[in-house]
Order: C-alpha cells, then sequence, then structure tokens
C-alpha cells in the first residue's frame, strides 16, 4: 500500500514515449553535429533526456510517499538544468562570445539557483513555481536582439514558438485547467503534452542552429 491516490491512467505516458523520441533523435543530433557544436549539443541532449526520463520515472508508478516526494523534487529541479542546457548550444554556437558567455553564465547560475529553491522550498505555492520558472526561461528577453540577429528565421520562430508553449503550460499547472478527464487525461497530462510540443519545437531550433 502506498497511501497515494489513484492516478489518471495516462499519467507520465507522454513523457515517458517522448523520452525515447528524445533519445533517438538526440542521439542522431550527435551523430551529424559538426566537431565544435558537439559539446553544446551533448548538454542539450542530456538536459532533455534526462527531464523527461525523470518525469517518466515520478509519475508512472505508484511510490510510496517519502519517494514520491524525493522523486518530485527531482523531477521539478530538472526543469530549470533543462531551461539552461536549451541555452547552451544557442549561447556558445549561434551567439558571439561577448554576448553568448554572459547569457550562459546568467541561465545557468539562474538554473542552479532555481533548482535549488524547488528542491528545497518544498512547500510553495503552485502558482509561485510556475512563476520562476517562466521567468527564467524568459532571460533570453535581456539581449533578445542578439538572438534575432544570431538565429536563422525558421530558428528564431521554433525558439518562439516552443517558449509560447512552455508559458502555456505553466499557465495550465498553475490554474489546473483545462481538466478534461481527471481519471484517464486530466489537466497535467494536458501539461505535459505542451511541454513536449515545446520541447519538439526547441529541438528542432537547436538541430536548424547546429545543422542548418
Amino acid at each position: 500500500m502506498t497511501g497515494q491516490k489513484v492516478k489518471p491512467k495516462l499519467r507520465g505516458v507522454s513523457h515517458y514515449l517522448a523520452f525515447f523520441v528524445a533519445l533517438a533523435a538526440g542521439g542522431y543530433l550527435l551523430a551529424i553535429a559538426p566537431d565544435h557544436a558537439w559539446f553544446p549539443v551533448l548538454i542539450y541532449v542530456i538536459s532533455l533526456v534526462w527531464l523527461l526520463g525523470v518525469s517518466a520515472l515520478y509519475h508512472r508508478p505508484m511510490w510510496s510517499l517519502e519517494m514520491r516526494a524525493r522523486l518530485r523534487r527531482l523531477d521539478h529541479a530538472s526543469i530549470f538544468i533543462l531551461i539552461a542546457g536549451t541555452y547552451t548550444p544557442f549561447c556558445l554556437i549561434a551567439l558571439p562570445p561577448e554576448s553568448g558567455i554572459p547569457l550562459l553564465r546568467a541561465v545557468w547560475a539562474s538554473g542552479i539557483v532555481g533548482a535549488v529553491v524547488i528542491a528545497i522550498w518544498t512547500r510553495r505555492p503552485r502558482g509561485l513555481a510556475a512563476i520562476i520558472y517562466v521567468a527564467v526561461g524568459l532571460i533570453a528577453l535581456f539581449d533578445i536582439r542578439a538572438l534575432t540577429q544570431a538565429l536563422s528565421p525558421r530558428a528564431f520562430a521554433c525558439f518562439l514558438a516552443g517558449g509560447v508553449f512552455y508559458i502555456t503550460g505553466a499557465v495550465v499547472y498553475a490554474l489546473r485547467r483545462p481538466n478534461p478527464n481527471p481519471a484517464v487525461f486530466g489537466y497535467h497530462e494536458v501539461f505535459h503534452v505542451l511541454v513536449v510540443i515545446a520541447c519538439t519545437f526547441h529541438f528542432v531550433a537547436v538541430a536548424v542552429t547546429v545543422v542548418g
């Protein structure tokens, strides 16, 4: 007996499936990436696969209360790692060093601090957590002009689209709406699907930036 409520039947399924897709797609991107881009792409792929894998591990099984609390902290902290990991190829490949390096430092510092705070502050308001995720993700706004100049129109459009889907997902997470079928596919599943769509757009943006 776990002491947990019964989860929606599709809880974690989208991230479980996306984990394997990301593993294959990430491996392929690493295989075709030029030498100068390989390490930034590796950081990005690891952060993406890690987020999806941890999320699937946390959401699919029925864990004990203690294990659930541990995995929940890891799952929520992993969001910040993905944010920083996603920025890494753009900062080190597309942007010139004078703007890319400061942005990279800022996003990783914010991501690490955010991950630690989220992992420690377990009784935080749900809405506040969503605001923190979005705030760290929007660090690019401080140098959006450099990004528009450095990225191709296709890559920049995908970068923006991914951000829109992430923000939409954060709103769904905070409001717990829409909640179409709580027993099968509830608000959290909607949130997860939006995250997968956002990840897909950002993967395309990275791929276009790396290999054209």
